[in-house]
């Protein structure tokens, strides 16, 4: 091929590629205007605008509650074990073989009750031999008395001497000395015998026999027939801070403490008592105090050995402004609410904190009775925005569902301009 025909294949060539150029930088400046540069259309209120830039949501959707003006009780929480006031543990006194159990496992009983009886035969002889021992020292010693008077009688007359009258006089005296040790050997022989019908030493209630009908009991042994434990009234005792002494103290001299024991979840109340006496020292190694208070168990849901969570009121703080705990943020200054004012705004307002538990907080007058304190919706929540009081309440204080789209956050919580995500199977 010549020069000349090369030349004129580059001439027809080069224009075609030149328009291809220009529609290709035409179709990239018609994208980049479609795509970056925003539309001159408002967005719909409350709505989010597509592009980079936030959308205007309108007022935040929050919930809130009004503060009120109540008495509060200042209430110390601990953790206490049941105890029975009183525990005895049946042993015998004597030896000999179980004859009789005159009770069942659990029964309640009285003192005095007859719980079990031992064989008294040996018992029964030794009785009747003491008593028949002082049966006899004392005939000697109406015959001593006798014979005392006629020697005294002679010896006025000098029938006989006085030593006589003297010497009989000592074995009167002899004889009332051993009918008086014959008394006392016939009360231990009574009271030995006794021994052998054992009784209920007080009020309470019986646990599960140690022994059975037939064994052969001594005094040595040390397990007993049966323990009774006395539930009614009982006992509870816990430890409190060393801390929470002078307010306890400070309570038992305004009069009586009431005390709550409360079931696991801390809120159902098993029994009401009072307190009875607060320990002489502080436990140094622990730094805790030994209270003790005292319940009269009517129903019998307190039982020996039970841990329950006690609650004790020591004062009531008397009208003050309260708000849901949910309600109380803390930032560097410290404590505060978000107050919603007249024009619907939240306004931060600085708090003391008097009292607090989990659900309710008592703080000092610096709220106002009726004034809304927003309880949830904190995440974008700042000082002077408007904000939108929701009257329906989800659970847990959560958004309504209206206000949470299927699969994302719920929208009041989306950051401005994120694109909701697609609900589709598809990638």
């Amino acid at each position: 091929m010549s020069f000349f025909s090369l030349t004129n294949f580059s001439l027809k060539v080069r224009p075609r590629t030149v328009l291809i150029g220009l529609a290709l930088l035409l179709g990239a400046g018609i994208a980049y205007r479609l795509w970056y540069v925003p539309s001159a259309a408002p967005a719909p209120q409350g709505g989010i605008r597509s592009g980079r830039g936030a959308g205007n949501e309108g007022p935040l959707p929050v919930f809130a509650s009004k503060a009120e003006r109540k008495d509060v009780p200042v209430e110390i929480e601990g953790i206490g074990t049941v105890q029975a006031l009183n525990t005895v543990t049946v042993r015998t006194q004597v030896d000999g073989r179980l004859i009789a159990l005159n009770f069942r496992d659990g029964d309640v009983v009285k003192t005095g009750d007859i719980l079990a009886r031992i064989d008294p035969t040996i018992y029964q002889a030794q009785y009747d031999q003491a008593l028949a021992k002082k049966a006899q020292d004392e005939a000697l010693l109406v015959n001593a008395k006798r014979d005392l008077d006629r020697y005294a009688n002679l010896a006025r007359t000098e029938y006989a001497t006085q030593q006589q009258a003297d010497t009989q006089k000592s074995v009167v005296a002899q004889l009332a000395a051993q009918v008086a040790a014959d008394q006392a050997a016939l009360d231990n022989a009574k009271a030995v015998l006794d021994y052998a019908t054992i009784r209920a030493p007080l009020d309470g209630r019986t646990g599960i026999r140690m022994v059975d009908q037939g064994n052969l009991l001594k005094s040595a042994d040390t397990n007993g027939i049966v323990t009774i434990t006395q539930i009614q009234p009982i006992a509870l005792v816990f430890n409190l801070p060393q801390q929470q002494l002078r307010a306890v103290q400070q309570a038992m001299t305004r009069g009586p403490v009431p005390v709550e024991a409360r079931d696991a979840d801390n809120v159902s109340v098993i029994d009401k008592g009072q307190l009875e006496v607060i320990d002489n020292q502080v436990d140094q190694t622990t730094g805790t105090v030994k209270l003790k208070a005292r319940f009269e168990n009517a129903t019998q849901t307190l039982w020996p050995g039970q841990f329950v969570n006690v609650h004790m009121i020591v004062d009531m703080l008397k009208a003050v402004v309260t708000v849901p705990t949910a309600a109380i943020q803390r930032g560097p200054n410290g404590a505060f609410v978000y107050v919603v004012d007249a024009t619907s705004n939240a306004v931060q307002k600085p708090v003391t904190v008097l009292r607090q538990t989990e659900t309710l907080t008592a703080i000092a007058t610096d709220l106002n009775d009726g004034d809304m304190v927003i309880t949830n919706g904190f995440n974008r929540l700042t000082d002077a925005m408007p904000v939108r009081i929701d009257e329906a309440r989800g659970p847990n204080n959560s958004a309504p569902k209206s206000e949470r789209p299927a699969g994302g956050r719920p929208a009041s919580d989306r950051p401005a301009g994120e694109r909701p995500k697609p609900q589709g199977n598809g990638g």
